[in-house]
């Protein structure tokens, strides 16, 4: 593997060795650019920082097998192997603390125009009552900024002292004035300082970058200075989506380049003495934000720097899409024990976020004062900052087999279902709840159709009715998955039967017939010794199902371990994750442990499918969480993917109304992604995952994108939503709705 070395303060680097070839200053290295190192061997390149060159040697490796980017071996988090809150100075906002000795503080944003100073209290009151810590206004203008003087009187008027953060946007100026009153101001790297971004590739020599770099710290500076005589603290929160010309020209619309954005902010707040800020990296895809602020902290411990984390996920949608998404990155980075205050963006009222929100930081908190994971293990093959699917081995048709398996999990992630021997007594009502397509009352596989499921208990042998609904599904090729016991002594013709270690030890299993296909239940911290049994077995897939009891062992991290163990070994098992939850479960809790559990190894390439068990929860709400976990991380794409932004002050229209009647024109289009977004303030780039976007132009009137390029503009809000079907169907991505059965 070639890797190389550079002193641990290597942001902004400069090359020494003209070998390497370097045209401008960068912060990472490239593969390529290595001409004089070996694979096998591990070099140290000669390079030094502009200022305080240090003599410390950090190693650095490819982000992947194969990847030209060269990223630290340097952890991301303080352990690997168990939950351990991240170490951080404390920030003051006003008189609310963030920190890791702190709570991990709750927050959310108005949504009411800031000059509707009664409307804006009005709103932060109910905010308040609800139990967030603290509390983010837009604040686009002077008049706005006028008004936030007048909305923080009030407030204290009425005896509501919750911190008010300033949101900005391209609006240095503004920021200066509302630093006297608020007490925390949000800049976006990307354009506080630079023009919006046009999606150039600029061509910079490194005089003209340090220009660049110049002209930022004129404008920062007297922002800097004011926060400091004020005693303020600051967000500088990078977005995905509003990346400038010149970070994207150099580093790409990318995590790296969002964690360079933030620090050229950072690195002139140092150098002017002010540490009262906290970072972000937000993303509104779950798999980049992840990634975006592992590196980020990976490149904190680099430099010694320990600002707290401020995490979200933007434009996470509604419903439960959003909590899932939110569950999806939040959740991951807080089960590594980073973040130190969240916020859960929905397209709902800014109210609604603080109860999922709450849920969040509490599984956070859990994890981290119990040290949840389990003992320490080497782990070699994970990747941290780019995404590298483990895909398992799917199943292939054996000779003899009288009926095709191929299809009991799905390439692009499987969804397994817990079905009841109840359900079988109405056998059409289980086919569509498993959203198969009937055909004359006959089964047949759809997009989204549940791929296999779990029969915890076998209809009698004389239970003709059942026995039939069952050879149904297994004649589409959806698995039926029945535990031993129950095999042994009530046969399913051509089942896949559940055994878990001790019962192939104990080669109770051999009482099956030959060939029989076997599904193997792990909790994925048995001694090693006890998984070795794993490499003379033939399994369709391992479930992977950890009690949800457990109080001391991370469910994260145990999978993990099974992983590394199973790597370790060439050992290529299809694993399904399954989580069998408490009758009782609160919806949110469900959505957000499957996120913050399933999702946090889902989004590392970590697993093949999931099955969620909640016996007093509705099938098709477990159904649909499986399908909306596989498709926030990225993987198997069933619905219209939506990015729709939490509505703010600058929101031009009614964005929940909008939402939910595009939602009902267009959410029967699979592989379709629509952006729905109440301005452009963060830029085209927010759409960057984006096929369609509809947009607040001015008020009253909409413009559409295809990607990042607006196509039309002006367009009435009346007609809009007809517009952006006439563009997909424009470009040949509209299919009609299915009929209603």
């Amino acid at each position: 593997m070639a890797s190389g070395a550079v002193p641990t303060t290597f942001s902004t680097l400069k090359t020494w060795d003209s070998s390497l070839g370097f045209a401008k200053s960068m912060d990472f290295v490239r593969v390529s650019d290595l001409k004089s190192m070996k694979s096998s061997a591990r070099k140290r390149v000669s390079i030094i920082r502009n200022s305080n060159p240090g003599q410390d040697i950090a190693e650095l490796q490819p982000a992947s097998p194969g990847s030209p980017l060269l990223v630290p071996r340097q952890k991301y988090c303080e352990s690997l192997h168990k939950t351990v809150r991240r170490k951080t100075n404390t920030v003051m906002v006003g008189n609310v603390a963030i920190g890791s000795e702190h709570p991990i503080r709750i927050q959310t944003m108005t949504t009411t125009d800031t000059k509707d100073v009664a409307g804006t209290v009005e709103q932060v009151m109910r905010i308040a009552d609800k139990g967030a810590d603290i509390v983010r206004i837009t604040v686009q203008g002077k008049k706005e900024a006028d008004a936030c003087f007048e909305i923080k009187n009030t407030l204290v008027q009425k005896n509501y002292n919750i911190p008010l953060v300033a949101d900005i946007h391209f609006a240095p100026s503004v920021a200066l004035r509302v630093a006297e009153c608020f007490d925390k101001i949000r800049v976006n790297p990307g354009n506080f300082a630079d023009r919006r971004a046009q999606f150039e590739t600029l061509e910079y020599t490194e005089e003209d970058y340090q220009k660049e770099l110049e002209h930022i710290e004129k404008v920062f500076t007297p922002l800097v200075e004011k926060c400091k005589k004020y005693g303020r603290a600051m967000r500088i929160g990078t977005n995905h989506g509003s990346l400038s010309d010149r970070i994207m020209s150099y580093y790409g619309d990318s995590p790296r380049g969002m964690v360079e954005s933030a620090f050229e902010f950072a690195r002139i707040c140092r150098k002017l003495d002010y540490h009262n800020f906290v970072f972000s990296m937000k993303a509104s895809n779950p798999v980049i934000m992840v990634q975006a602020y592992r590196l980020l902290v990976a490149e904190m411990y680099v430099q010694g720097w320990d600002y707290p984390l401020h995490l979200g996920v933007t434009e996470a949608g509604e419903g439960e899409d959003g909590r899932m998404k939110s569950a999806i990155g939040i959740g991951t980075l807080l089960q590594d024990g980073l973040g130190d205050t969240i916020r859960v963006s929905l397209t709902e009222p800014p109210e609604e976020e603080i109860d999922p929100c709450r849920r969040l930081a509490n599984l956070g908190m859990i994890a981290s004062e119990l040290q949840k994971g389990v003992e320490p293990f080497e782990e070699k093959h994970r990747h941290y900052f780019d995404f590298q699917r483990r895909s398992g081995q799917l199943p292939v048709q054996k000779e003899g087999e009288e009926v095709d398996y191929r299809g009991v999990l799905h390439r692009d992630g499987s969804v397994l279902m817990s079905v009841s021997l109840d359900q079988l007594k109405m056998p059409e009502v289980l086919y569509k709840s498993l959203a198969a397509k009937l055909i004359v009352g006959m089964p047949f596989k759809d997009l989204a159709t549940v791929d296999s499921i779990l029969l915890r208990e076998v209809p009698p042998v004389d239970d003709a009715d059942a026995r039939l609904a069952l050879k149904r599904l297994i004649d589409i090729s959806m698995g039926v998955i029945t535990p031993l016991s129950e095999q042994l002594t009530k046969p399913l013709p051509n089942a896949m039967v559940l055994v878990n270690l001790k019962e192939i030890s104990s080669r109770a299993y051999k009482l099956l017939p030959q060939g029989t296909r076997l599904v193997v239940s792990v909790r994925g911290d048995e001694p090693y010794e006890e998984l070795d049994i794993l490499k003379g077995i033939d399994a369709t897939m391992l479930l992977h199902d950890l009690p949800y009891t457990e109080d001391k062992i991370s469910r994260v991290h145990a999978a993990r371990r099974l992983f590394e163990y199973l790597s370790d070994n060439s050992l290529n098992f299809p694993v399904i994750h399954h989580i069998q939850f408490p009758n009782g479960i609160h919806r949110d809790d469900l959505v957000i442990g499957a996120g913050s559990d399933a999702g946090a190894l889902l989004v590392d390439g970590l697993g093949d499918g999931l099955l969620l068990e909640a016996p007093d929860k509705d099938f098709e709400f477990i159904r649909n969480t499986s399908f909306n976990l596989l498709q926030g991380c990225r993987m198997r794409n069933t619905k219209t993917e939506y990015v729709s932004c939490p509505s703010c002050g600058r929101t031009l229209f009614d964005l929940q109304e909008v939402s939910a009647q595009i939602r009902e024109k267009t959410s029967h289009l699979p592989g379709v992604s629509i952006a729905i977004m109440g301005c452009i303030v963060n830029g085209p780039g927010e759409m960057a995952d984006a096929d369609f976007g509809y947009v607040g132009g001015t008020p009253g009137k909409i413009d559409l994108y295809v990607g990042k390029t607006v196509v039309k503009r002006g367009i009435a809000m009346e007609h809009a939503t007809n517009a952006l079907i006439d563009l997909i169907k424009e470009h040949g991505r509209w299919v009609d709705p299915p009929a209603e059965e």
